[in-house]
């Protein structure tokens, strides 16, 4: 627990100095320069945590919009995928991320989807959203469980998640996040170790009917579930 504690104003400076720039570069729609921070910044949090990503699988990236599927098991998930996910993306999250200083204005500002979790008609409106940004050329990266798992163990996915990319027509990436809940107990017991991000094959939508939710997600989960596994 020492680390992490003796991290905290470390990353405090690194959201400061990075982000503020970040909020001002995508206010002024200098998107990629914005990336660039946040990835910049993804990378020093984990450094200062003593968090190790090693990528697999990069080059599975399509050329084109997609959306990008994880595990969900920790609050190192986000930097390790702003920091390694080698494509540009806005994320679906929990909207109460919003009020964290900085980073919240961030998201905001850059087009980052909030989802409101206790409201169905809310949440349908932020998975509109992420199909608009999909439409537009914009890949989405989402955490379809819906939540962090506790125990590590991939959960059920929620079918309504890959609407979006049906309605698209986008293919699926699976990633596997692989190791995390070894290094990330939960909140701030986070300890030095080597955490691996899996880019899996994508998965095609193109054909496919909105009734198909459902066994998109099973199948993207059993990909999923496979490679943190396996590795």
């Amino acid at each position: 627990m020492l680390r992490p504690v003796l991290a905290l104003p470390l990353i405090g400076a690194y959201t400061v100095a990075l982000g503020l720039p970040a909020i001002v570069f995508a206010l002024v729609g200098q998107a990629p320069a914005a990336r660039r921070m946040t990835a910049i910044w993804a990378r020093l949090v984990l450094w200062s945590l003593g968090v190790d990503v090693s990528v697999s699988g990069a080059e599975r990236c399509p050329s084109g919009p997609a959306v990008y599927a994880a595990n969900h098991t920790s609050v190192i998930d986000i930097p390790i995928l702003f920091g390694f996910l080698p494509v540009d993306f806005r994320i679906i999250h929990k909207r109460s991320l919003y009020l964290v200083p900085v980073l919240g204005q961030y998201l905001y500002v850059s087009g980052h989807i909030g989802i409101h979790r206790g409201s169905a008609f809310r949440a349908r409106r932020g998975l509109e959203l992420a199909a608009l940004r999909i439409r537009s050329g914009t890949s989405v990266v989402v955490f379809p469980e819906g939540t962090r798992s506790p125990e590590g163990a991939v959960g059920a996915f929620k079918r309504s998640i890959f609407l979006p990319a049906l309605e698209a027509g986008v293919p699926v990436v699976p990633l596997s996040l692989v190791g995390v809940k070894e290094v990330a107990r939960g909140g701030l017991n986070v300890r030095a170790g080597r955490v691996r991000l899996l880019v899996h094959a994508p998965i095609p939508t193109a054909g496919r009917d909105l009734e198909e939710a459902g066994a998109l997600a099973e199948e993207v989960r059993a990909v999923v579930t496979t490679g943190c596994e396996a590795a």
